[in-house]
C-alpha cells in the first residue's frame, strides 16, 4: 500500500502544469492554445493566492470552524446552500476526504472556457489520495472556492 502511494504521488508530481495564470488580481482572459505554457518556475502569486484560500477552507474544516470554512465559497456556492450550516453538512457527507484531510498538496492550475482550476491532491485521515479540482473565481474580496470536483483516479500499474 505504501508503495502504491509513493508511486502515485510521484506519478502525480511529474506532471507538468497545465497552465499558467497571469499574476493579476483578476481572472485571465482565454489564452491562445498555440502558445505555449511558460516554463514551470516559481508559482505566479496568482497561483499562490488560491492556494492560500484553498488551503484555509480545509484547515477550516479540519477544525470544524463552517463559519470560516463559508467566507472561502463564492456567492454562487453561497445562494446554493443558504448557511454555513447547510453548506458543511454537504461538504461532511458529500466530500468527507475535504472535511477530514490530513495533506493537500497542489497540482496544476489550467483554464478552460474562462474559468481557472485549480487541481489538488487530498490525502485523508485514511492516507488515501483524492485528486480534487477546485474552480476558483476572482470577487472584490479576493479568490472564492466556485464548486469542486472529483476528478477520476490514475490508472497506475496492472
Amino acid at each position: 500500500m505504501r508503495f502504491v502511494i509513493g508511486l502515485m504521488i510521484g506519478i502525480m508530481g511529474a506532471l507538468p502544469v497545465a497552465a499558467q495564470v497571469d499574476p493579476s488580481p483578476t481572472p485571465p482572459a482565454a489564452t491562445d492554445p498555440a502558445t505555449p505554457p511558460r516554463p514551470e518556475a516559481a508559482a505566479p502569486a496568482t497561483d499562490l493566492a488560491m492556494e492560500d484560500v484553498i488551503q484555509r477552507q480545509l484547515d477550516a474544516f479540519n477544525a470544524r470552524d463552517v463559519d470560516t470554512a463559508w467566507t472561502y465559497a463564492s456567492p454562487m456556492i453561497q445562494g446554493m446552500f443558504g448557511t454555513a450550516g447547510n453548506f458543511g453538512m454537504m461538504v461532511n457527507q458529500g466530500y468527507p476526504m475535504v472535511w477530514d484531510n490530513s495533506n493537500a498538496r497542489f497540482v496544476a492550475v489550467r483554464e478552460a472556457g474562462g474559468r481557472t482550476f485549480h487541481q489538488v491532491m487530498v490525502q485523508d485521515t485514511n492516507g488515501v489520495l483524492h485528486m480534487l479540482e477546485y474552480a476558483m473565481i476572482a470577487t472584490p474580496q479576493g479568490w472564492k472556492i466556485d464548486g469542486v470536483s472529483l476528478m477520476p483516479r490514475p490508472d497506475v500499474g496492472v
